[in-house]
């Protein structure tokens, strides 16, 4: 009891001395950390009849009770976010169907939604595609000597028009330093469109700035914006699939969840960290430290 404060295992224990015969429990022990243990008590005996001591063994189950609950996670989100798409097509194609393909006005209303949802439904495969092929190991990294500065510049280019319609202004800031980085360039890109249309989804006004900076001898390309920050408790869950701190906005926006678990890994990949700065309702800066 000095040891493992639990009355499930005491409760084991006396029941093994009492009955002369082996138990096993699951157990949770919430101090000093929550951990997952399994135990398996047995009587140890040197006379026939007469019990000298009882054995437990323990074993540490933690990290497979947390990959359960992920791939359970998983599951029931992407069920979710799959039923959401596939219940509004089916719905409105019905519709269609009952008369209201004849209706002009409300038949090419409803075929525009059906359209949105199916892309809907076509990103989140996608998604889902590319951060399977990235955790299997099936993407191929093709490192070569990539300018920074010209990556940015194409990044930039290929969300103008969206920034425009947000009214945000984008900013590129890259000193006279070397800009020259080891990289898989379409890599880098995937990586700073992900965060930059991450950025442009949670900014209602104000600048989105992309640029290039050192710190403590280390080289690294960030992302900052001006939106409405992540709070503290929701940062380090920052890149788990399918987490969002604000689930309806996200939705809302077109994101599915997952544009953050695919930067997260393709740093990884390219052996680069990764470190997010935010305070709720003055921005977010990303940084990688490559």
């Amino acid at each position: 009891m000095e040891v493992v404060r639990n009355p499930e295992f005491v409760s084991l224990f006396e029941q093994v001395k009492k009955s002369r015969l082996p138990g096993s429990a699951e157990l949770i022990i919430d101090f000093p950390e929550e951990r997952y243990l399994s135990v398996q008590v047995a009587p140890i005996s040197y006379e026939v009849g007469e019990i000298s001591d009882v054995a437990a063994v323990f074993h540490d189950t933690t990290y497979l009770k947390r990959l359960e609950q992920m791939r359970k996670d998983f599951v029931a989100n992407v069920s979710h976010e799959i039923k959401t798409p596939i219940t509004a097509i089916s719905g409105f194609a019905e519709t269609l169907l009952d008369g209201a393909l004849y209706d002009r006005e409300h038949a090419e209303k409803f075929l525009k939604t059906i359209r949105s949802h199916s892309e809907r439904l076509n990103r989140l495969v996608d998604d889902l595609l590319t951060l399977s092929r990235i955790e299997l190991g099936a993407i191929k990294m093709n490192r070569t000597e990539v300018d920074i500065s010209e990556a940015v510049d194409h990044v930039l280019e290929t969300v103008t028009v969206q920034a425009a319609e947000k009214d945000i202004s984008l900013k590129k800031s890259i000193g006279a330093e070397e800009t020259v980085i080891s990289a898989d360039r379409d890599r880098l890109e995937q990586i700073l469109l992900n965060l930059v249309d991450n950025a442009l989804k949670f900014t209602v006004k104000g600048e989105i700035e992309v640029g290039l900076g050192q710190e403590g001898g280390r080289k690294y390309i960030f992302v900052k914006d001006t939106g409405i920050g992540i709070p503290r408790k929701s940062l380090s869950r920052i890149g788990e699939r399918f987490y969002r701190v604000d689930p309806s906005r996200s939705r809302e926006l077109g994101g599915t969840g997952l544009g953050l678990a695919i930067v997260k890994h393709l740093v990884k990949v390219h052996g680069w960290e990764m470190k997010i700065e935010s305070e709720e309702g003055r921005g977010t800066v990303v940084k990688i430290y490559c």
